[in-house]
């Protein structure tokens, strides 16, 4: 971990504009990904780019005590798998740190395998919701047991005859369809979820590119997802993309930032993952795309990004699947646009690492920020100038509420802090040091 990560850190107005090029850690979502589904293939996979923050460390450490084995040569990632329904009984408890997604994922796959074991995680992932997994899951044979709530630590029981699930989601949650689809590789048959607007489709993409049959209907708004199970999933390398949900603090900060001009490389540009671009875009964001290609079946580019002037617009709900967690850095730049900026449908933030639509106004009001918080809607009245800033900001365990403070320290009239920075190691390892290679400028608080 970064030295200056392991406590209280604040940021400050650098000297000059934000500059240069950088190449933010890998995704987040498609590097458990990776790991999970190569644990179940036949052969070794090599990943290259996976992000090496705690969360992803985590899933890493759970695949190996399920037997697969798990290492890391020359910058390669090599997961020699176990086949569909070929994982083992943990001997231990498996810790998934602060990873939501690691947690439900890996429920999916575990509800399916003739095995026993027990998720627990940290303080924050012990107090999220898993009976949104649970319940489908239950369906295809497996038996859980959780704290009252359904919370962390959770036993699992999984089934030697698994059956394939039929399961209309409540609300879009790529975690809970990724769950069942997981669950139905080792279940015979044919295994759907129906989705009432898109979620990021990482996984579908990931179980094609190794070689299961997946196919995927509109439905009405949504989409139909259909999986073929027991396939002979066979190893394949994976290059995972920059994670565009970490690109996007150093992208607000060049927005905010007087002079900036910096670009981001090969940053994932998966449709159902770029709602915060489009967003920007509509406030007159000076962004573009170069070098556009495609890389392990994911579409990548690189991006430039100048500071400029940003207008209020109002964010539609059926947008947050594909920007669900950028929305606190979405805060911070629409407290620096002309007008008030309307971010409607956030009640999926209230079940994040913390209550981040709480959060999000908390760090808004705490600098000086008009906010409010109606039902599920933010609005934020910006004013074109600096806000005060000045504020010390308790995170509650959240990296990405303390790197969207780190941001708007960085273009405040007075430096702003965070009680704990050890928490941004989860997702955005290095996050410092790229930061400040750009000219940011951040010390101990």
């Amino acid at each position: 971990m970064d030295a200056a990560l392991k406590g209280p850190l604040k940021a400050s107005r650098p000297p000059g504009p934000l500059s240069g090029t950088i190449r933010v850690p890998g995704d987040k979502s498609i590097s458990h990904r990776a790991l999970m589904i190569g644990a179940l293939a036949v052969g070794e996979t090599r990943i290259g780019g996976l992000l090496e923050g705690e969360d992803v460390l985590a899933t890493a450490s759970a695949m190996r005590a399920l037997g697969a084995e798990v290492t890391r040569e020359n910058g390669l990632w090599l997961v020699a798998g176990r086949g569909v329904g070929g994982l083992t009984e943990p001997a231990n408890v498996l810790d998934m740190g602060n990873s939501g997604t690691a947690a439900r994922l890996l429920s999916g796959i575990l509800a399916s395998h003739p095995i026993f074991s027990v998720l627990t995680g940290d303080a924050s992932l012990r107090a999220r919701p898993m009976r949104r997994v649970i319940e489908p899951l239950k369906a295809c044979g497996a038996r859980f047991t959780a704290r009252a709530g359904g919370l962390l630590p959770m036993a699992i029981e999984g089934t030697a005859d698994a059956l394939p699930l039929s399961y209309r989601l409540p609300l879009p949650s790529a975690q809970v369809k990724s769950a069942v689809l997981l669950a139905g590789l080792n279940a015979r048959g044919r295994t759907e979820v129906d989705e009432p607007a898109p979620t990021r489709d990482h996984t579908e993409n990931l179980l094609r590119h190794f070689g299961a049959e997946v196919r995927v209907e509109a439905a009405g708004g949504g989409r139909l997802i259909a999986l073929t199970g027991q396939p002979e999933l066979k190893a394949a390398d994976v290059r995972v993309p920059a994670d565009p949900s970490s690109a996007a603090f150093p992208l607000v900060a060049a927005l905010l930032v007087p002079g900036s001009e910096i670009r981001l490389e090969a940053v994932g540009l998966n449709p159902l993952r770029t709602g915060l671009l489009t967003t920007l875009e509509e406030m007159g964001a000076p962004i573009s795309i170069e070098n556009r290609r495609l890389e392990g079946g994911e579409p990548i580019g690189d991006l430039v990004v100048r500071h400029g002037p940003l207008t209020a617009v109002e964010v539609p709900a059926e947008r947050a699947p594909t920007m669900i967690d950028e929305y606190p850095i979405l805060a911070v730049a629409a407290a620096f646009a002309r007008g008030t900026t309307r971010l409607l449908g956030l009640s999926e933030l209230r079940v994040k690492e913390s209550d981040r639509l709480a959060a999000s106004w908390r760090l808004l009001a705490e600098n000086g920020i008009r906010a409010e918080v109606a039902g599920d809607t933010l609005l934020v009245h910006g004013t074109a100038a600096p806000p005060r800033g000045g504020a010390r900001i308790e995170t509650g365990m959240d990296h990405r509420i303390a790197m969207s403070a780190l941001v708007l320290g960085l273009a405040s009239a007075e430096p702003v802090g965070v009680d704990d920075a050890s928490f941004i190691d989860t997702s955005f390892p290095g996050f410092v040091r790229q930061m400040a290679a750009l000219g940011a400028r951040f010390e101990p608080a």
